[in-house]
C-alpha cells in the first residue's frame, strides 16, 4: 500500500527571480524635482479588485488569492500518494536584494524615522503596508540607488490607497514631507500618478507576496510593526 509522504524535492523546485525587466523611459522638466519616471496626465488610480484586504486576518477559512501582477506563478510538488501527485501554486516574487537595500537604507532617513516613531498605533505603516513599498520598488524600475525620501512616502501613500478603507490618516505623510505648506500636495499627487505608470499600473501586492519580502531580512526591526500585538496589548 503506498503511503502519502510530503515531497522533500518541492522546496528546491521553485524558478529563481527575474529582474523586473523594462527600464524606465525618463523624461526630467526643471520644475519637478522628485522621482525620475515617466510623464503622465493626471488620472483616476485603477481601483483595487474586490474588497481591501484587512490586516486581521481570519485564522478559519482561508481563500486562495489572486496571482500579484508582480509575481510569477510556479507549480511545486506538495505531496506524493502512489502515482498521484497533489500540485500546489507558488509565487516567486521580482524583488531582489538590491530593492531591499534601497528600503533598509530609506529606513535611516531622519524623516521617515521620524514618521515611523509618530506611527505608533500602526495606521499608516505596519508590517503588510511597508512590505508593499519594497514590492513597488521592485516594479518601478529605478535603479536602487535613485530611491529617495519621497519614493518612500509615495510608494506608502499608494499601499493605503489600495489597502486601507479609512484614507485620513495617510493625510500625515505631507506634515513630514512639507510641513503646514499645502501647495506642495499637487505635486506630490502628479508625482505618485508617475510612480503608478512607472509600475505599469500594477498597484496589487498579495499576503504571499508581502510575507515573502518579510523573510527576506526576518530580523528587521519594521518587519516587528504588527497591528495583531497592539490590539493584544490593548486587551491585557
Amino acid at each position: 500500500m503506498a503511503s502519502c509522504e510530503p515531497s522533500l524535492h518541492s522546496e528546491n523546485q521553485s524558478l529563481q527571480p527575474n529582474s523586473p525587466g523594462y527600464p524606465l523611459e525618463v523624461r526630467v522638466g526643471e520644475e519637478v524635482p522628485g522621482p525620475s519616471v515617466p510623464w503622465v496626465n493626471p488620472s483616476p488610480l485603477p481601483q483595487s479588485p474586490g474588497q481591501k484586504r484587512k490586516r486581521e486576518w481570519s485564522t478559519g477559512e482561508e481563500t486562495e488569492e489572486e496571482p500579484a501582477p508582480g509575481a510569477q506563478d510556479v507549480w511545486v510538488v506538495e505531496t506524493l500518494c502512489g502515482l498521484k501527485m497533489k500540485l500546489k501554486r507558488q509565487q516567486v516574487s521580482s524583488v531582489l536584494p538590491e530593492h531591499h537595500e534601497a528600503f533598509t537604507r530609506l529606513l535611516e532617513d531622519p524623516v521617515i524615522k521620524r514618521f515611523l516613531a509618530w506611527d505608533k498605533n500602526l495606521r499608516v505603516s505596519d508590517k503588510y503596508l511597508l512590505s508593499m513599498v519594497v514590492a513597488y520598488f521592485s516594479r518601478a524600475g529605478l535603479f536602487s540607488w535613485q530611491y529617495q525620501r519621497i519614493h518612500f512616502f509615495l510608494a506608502l501613500y499608494l499601499a493605503n490607497d489600495m489597502e486601507e478603507d479609512n484614507q485620513a490618516p495617510k493625510q500625515a505623510v505631507f506634515s513630514f514631507l512639507y510641513g503646514k505648506s499645502r501647495s506642495q500636495r499637487p505635486l506630490f499627487h502628479k508625482l505618485r500618478l508617475q510612480f503608478v505608470r512607472s509600475m505599469g499600473w500594477r498597484t496589487r501586492v498579495s499576503r504571499e507576496e508581502c510575507e515573502e519580502i518579510q523573510t527576506f531580512d526576518p530580523e528587521l526591526w519594521v518587519w516587528g510593526r504588527d497591528r495583531a500585538l497592539i490590539s493584544k496589548t490593548a486587551e491585557a
